[in-house]
């Protein structure tokens, strides 16, 4: 199976039909990782595709294969691509990709000033977004809506978020903004990821011990030192 077997595209009004199976399909994504997500109801999703605002991927035989939407907090000023979800019998294919790559775009052209933001514990992610020009930031460049971060409720690790006081927690913000030259920089990271995943592994097992019992002074230093280490 390879990506040549899909067709990603903007969704359309008539795959609101699909919306079940997304939410579904999320939720249970979501149980599998340990993670929580902002919880959507087939109706948030449904508005989404209405409005032109998520792109949807389906198996050359019809079938649902994976979804992704947009979006918006500080009145435009930031956007997040949310609930990025791939059916579990088309993953390895290339999918979250493909559809990153189209939901990327799509927020750029609707929202070419904004900055683009994500969440994320995952090294596969990771890549994908450091080849997209993203850049691991720390959670004060984030958006700072509340709206935002009550999304996080629904996470396992909420309790560890207030108790940073939303400073620190164990997704790995990062950040595209269109503004900045710096997306080479970001590239060369995607490639040392893919070079030293072992590294990565390391680095969020001892970013997870220090951000739930942290050393006074050595916590944010240690962090800094071990993504300096990717580069090296």
């Amino acid at each position: 199976m390879d990506i040549n077997e899909f067709i990603v595209q903007v969704a359309l009004p008539e795959h609101r039909v699909f919306a079940e199976e997304i939410v579904t399909e999320m939720a249970e994504s979501a149980k599998a990782r340990g993670t929580g997500i902002a919880k959507r109801s087939p109706e948030y999703i449904s508005n989404k595709m209405q409005e032109g605002k998520s792109v949807i991927a389906f198996h050359k035989d019809g079938s649902w294969a994976g979804f992704c939407y947009i979006e918006t907090w500080s009145h435009g000023q930031f956007v997040a691509n949310s609930g990025l979800v791939v059916s579990p019998k088309y993953r390895k294919a290339g999918l979250a990709k493909a559809i990153k790559n189209e939901i990327f775009g799509l927020s750029r052209r609707l929202y070419p000033k904004a900055k683009i933001f994500g969440l994320t514990t995952g090294l596969a992610v990771m890549k994908i977004n450091s080849d997209l020009g993203y850049e691991p930031v720390t959670y004060s460049e984030l958006t700072q809506d509340e709206e935002f971060w009550k999304g996080c409720q629904s996470c396992v690790n909420f309790e560890i978020l207030k108790m940073k006081e939303r400073k620190n927690c164990m997704c790995t913000a990062m950040l595209y903004d269109p503004a900045e030259k710096k997306h080479e920089v970001a590239k060369q990271f995607a490639e040392e990821l893919q070079k030293k995943p072992k590294l990565y592994e390391r680095f969020m097992r001892i970013k997870q011990r220090l951000v739930v019992k942290p050393k006074p002074k050595t916590g944010l230093k240690a962090l800094l030192f071990l993504f300096t280490l990717l580069f090296k």
